[in-house]
């Protein structure tokens, strides 16, 4: 039953996004009051810490002991692809002409600061916590930066595009769950820091567009605020 609270935490991410479109990105935010929108990512990081311990028993250990029994040969470095797709998929999207919710320089700077932020507070929780990778390879373990990538990038590709495509929030997801996914299939990170570095990633971006101030324009879409 253990393993189920990884699922379980991931799944309130595709849980917090709106499952229709809805006409405005200030409308958007109205509904969902920033203090909502801090539940997902507050769950991950909170189960990632609830996961974490340097004793045999705790959850992150048991689930490393389960691979290494049930896969000790597993391997692939697709993750290192997948945790970049969202972002691929956003400037194509753009580049054949679908309409996002942010134009080009704008968005750019957005995706910037978000993946700053988030790279910057992995980078500096890794030199902080000196955690030895269930490989034993480094002692960088904590948190997963390939989820953490994978997640800011989602949540970068969700804010541009949920709106116009209901399932995108799903796909952008599923494809960051999975490189967190590998990233404990093979046996590079424990549980723990997969959880942790999803938090952080999909909170860095989400902060990114909350603080964005827009002064190189108007954002493409407008409205007046529903209270």
């Amino acid at each position: 039953m253990r393993p189920l609270l990884f699922l379980l935490c991931l799944s309130t991410l595709a849980a917090a996004q709106p499952a229709s479109p809805v006409a405005q990105d200030s409308v958007v935010t109205a509904r969902i009051p920033i203090l909502r929108q801090l539940y997902a990512p507050a769950s991950l990081i909170l189960g990632g810490l609830i996961a974490n311990g340097h004793s045999e028993e705790s959850i992150s250990h048991e689930l490393a002991e389960s691979r290494n029994r049930h896969m000790p040969r597993f391997r692939t470095h697709i993750d290192d692809y997948i945790q970049f797709s969202p972002l691929a998929v956003a400037y194509v999207l753009d580049a054949f002409g679908v309409r996002s919710k942010t134009d080009a320089l704008n968005r750019t700077a957005i995706l910037i600061k978000g993946e700053a932020m988030a790279l910057s507070t992995a980078t500096i929780l890794k030199s902080a916590t000196h955690s030895l990778r269930p490989d034993g390879s480094s002692y960088n373990s904590f948190p997963s930066g390939h989820t953490t990538q994978a997640f800011a990038a989602a949540t970068f590709l969700n804010e541009e595009y949920k709106d116009r495509y209901p399932w995108i929030p799903y796909a952008s997801f599923t494809a960051a769950s999975s490189v967190g996914l590998l990233r404990v299939a093979n046996n590079r990170h424990y549980i723990s820091d997969v959880l942790v570095g999803a938090g952080i990633g999909y909170l860095s971006m989400k902060a990114a567009y909350w603080t964005h101030q827009y002064k190189w324009g108007k954002r493409k879409a407008s409205a007046k605020p529903v209270y």
